[in-house]
């Protein structure tokens, strides 16, 4: 994603924050994550080790740091900060297999780290077969391409098949709309009833009060480390509360876009889509005598 960016910044002729028209990925990413932006301020970052010759280094946790939200004016919505910050975190692991390796975000093609192994429960990668002149794509777990220390017998599959899968599944639920309507309705009031909004009410009214009194404190240079603790326990519930809202949130506009999908579509597809598959598609899983086809919207499509 930094990369991408990279590259657009520095084709647009953007400079960056030294005049440079260079970017770094480096910077990219520094500025993704900079709370600055969004009128927050981090207190402590770093700290000084000598006061003789005012030598700061950075803190990794030697002396306390405490958040304080709305310190300054924002110049980026809080809500596209947050969005980053959570795709940031979609990215770093979408997949880990049985023998715990991770498996990093990868955009390349549409179906990476989608195609799921029903045997050992590994991806399946992309591999360009060259079987005595013909040439075919096809799609094969990993575990029978590399030692992942998992004994995995799965099939290969071609990539026109897979195509084809997507096809089916999406008419399959075009076909059985008022059927899946229904259920979707039901897990959007099931979505509803979970939310935990008066929690997060209670916590921010707390936390500015408690940095008023931190801010107060720090300016007169007396002991915060009390109203500091505070602060931080409840930023750590916040947070918590914060990533339980942002799972609702996205289940729940998953739901409604496979109803929009649904409600919309007339008939169904005569071939493959990417975009669409991209747009409504999370998984498919792959086993010896049927694909079970997983919707963001939580939907199940078994095709054989």
């Amino acid at each position: 994603m930094t990369l991408t960016i990279k590259r657009g910044l520095e084709a647009d002729g953007i400079l960056n924050g030294a005049g440079n028209e260079k970017w770094h990925t480096s910077n990219i990413n520094q500025i993704l994550r900079n709370e600055k932006y969004i009128g927050d301020a981090l207190l402590q970052k770093t700290y000084t080790t000598d006061f003789l010759t005012k030598t700061r280094v950075k803190n990794h946790g030697v002396v306390p740091q405490y958040y304080v939200e709305n310190s300054h004016e924002a110049i980026i919505p809080r809500e596209i900060f947050m969005q980053v910050q959570e795709e940031l975190i979609q990215r770093r692991i979408v997949h880990t297999s049985p023998n715990g390796k991770s498996r990093t975000f990868s955009c390349i093609h549409c179906f990476s780290n989608m195609i799921v192994c029903g045997g050992c429960g590994e991806v399946f990668r992309r591999v360009h077969w060259n079987n005595r002149g013909k040439k075919s794509i096809v799609w094969r777990c990993v575990s029978r391409l590399e030692n992942t220390g998992l004994f995995c017998e799965a099939r290969t599959v071609l990539e026109s098949t897979l195509e084809q899968v997507m096809v089916t599944a999406i008419n399959q639920a075009l076909c059985d709309k008022d059927h899946f309507l229904i259920t979707l309705q039901k897990n959007i009031e099931t979505v509803i009833c979970h939310e935990n909004s008066h929690t997060l009410t209670a916590i921010d009214k707390r936390l500015t009060e408690l940095q008023a009194e931190l801010l107060k404190l720090a300016s007169s240079k007396a002991d915060y480390e009390k109203v500091g603790d505070e602060i931080y326990r409840l930023r750590e519930e916040k947070q918590k509360a914060q990533v339980e809202n942002l799972g609702r949130d996205e289940m729940q506009k998953r739901i409604t876009d496979m109803s929009a999908f649904l409600k919309e579509q007339p008939i169904g597809l005569a071939q493959y889509d990417e975009t669409l598959v991209r747009r409504l598609i999370e998984k498919v899983t792959v086993y010896e005598d049927k694909f079970t086809v997983e919707f963001k919207s939580g939907l199940m499509v078994d095709i054989e």
